[in-house]
């Protein structure tokens, strides 16, 4: 930390925010990419989102910390009634209390996380949070099924709480085909392990940023290149990169996990997409190249 260079970020305040409709109904797919690691899934009448995250900095204080460089791409207030929140793990960039509190007032979503992640959730007023281990799963509806799965990571949220709660994957088995959202990870053999036990994905969001020095971030964080390669372990029909842009939180340029992804993306002829926030995609009808 005494001796890192991070690149210079600069902020971008001007940002072209969508409006997610309330419902997708049956088992059309859509899925907007908010910011960072949070997603918006909308399928079969319900609405998923992922590690939200709205507040101004990734931190435990309003002035200090990694501060935002990106606007969300959907505004708070402007969300379709969510039904159903998935926590990666603890680290303020994934687990914000003020906006889970906001969250809950205004939709009073279940909440799914892995083992020890509900000691912190009281503050935001979550009631009977879904706490899971890897590989077990809850059959939330007919058409819906969620499984905790393995990652690569680690978790703190002080000095005193080192690795005492668990980091996850997730894996939603929809009507549609299953969708595997990564979380926070570093590239290691549960890919294997995920794909061997689910075969078919229809999209994967994985990790593209906040990796540099690799010397120091390569056991906890993917850079692009392995993002690839956990890819085409995975083999979806479309991978959507994600946790990237929004907050500095390691020394890489602003844009390099962007555009080394889309080199790769292009070079080997991958459906692998990096979206805008705000950004939106329809998952096609037809298998595309992965």
């Amino acid at each position: 930390m005494l001796n890192r260079t991070p690149a210079k970020w600069k902020e971008e305040r001007r940002i072209a925010t969508s409006l997610p409709p309330a419902i997708v109904e049956g088992d059309r797919l859509l899925l907007t990419f908010v910011n960072h690691s949070t997603v918006l899934i909308q399928t079969e009448g319900l609405n998923i989102l992922t590690d939200p995250v709205w507040s101004d900095r990734a931190s435990p204080l309003s002035f200090a910390g990694p501060k935002r460089f990106s606007l969300p791409g959907v505004e708070l207030d402007r969300l379709p009634p969510i039904h159903i929140v998935l926590l990666s793990h603890n680290h303020y960039d994934h687990l914000d209390l003020a906006t889970l509190r906001r969250i809950q007032q205004a939709h009073a979503p279940r909440v799914y996380m892995a083992l020890g992640n509900d000691y912190y959730l009281g503050k935001a007023g979550v009631k009977r949070p879904r706490v899971m281990d890897w590989w077990q799963e809850e059959r939330y509806s007919e058409t819906l099924t969620i499984y905790c799965t393995p990652a690569q990571h680690f978790s703190g949220r002080s000095l005193a709480d080192r690795d005492r709660a668990l980091w996850c994957s997730w894996v939603l088995e929809t009507a549609r085909g299953r969708i595997y959202f990564a979380g926070d990870t570093g590239f290691g053999p549960h890919f294997h392990k995920v794909k061997d036990r689910f075969r078919d994905f229809l999209v994967a969001f994985l990790p593209i940023g906040a990796y540099a020095p690799r010397w120091f971030m390569s056991p906890v964080h993917m850079d692009p290149d392995e993002a690839v390669a956990a890819h085409e372990i995975l083999q979806p029909q479309m991978s959507i990169g994600i946790h990237h842009g929004t907050f500095a939180l390691a020394d890489e340029p602003q844009y390099e996990p962007r555009e080394r992804l889309e080199r790769l993306a292009r070079e080997r002829r991958l459906n692998f997409v990096v979206p805008r926030n705000g950004e939106s995609y329809r998952v096609p009808e037809e298998s595309q190249p992965r």
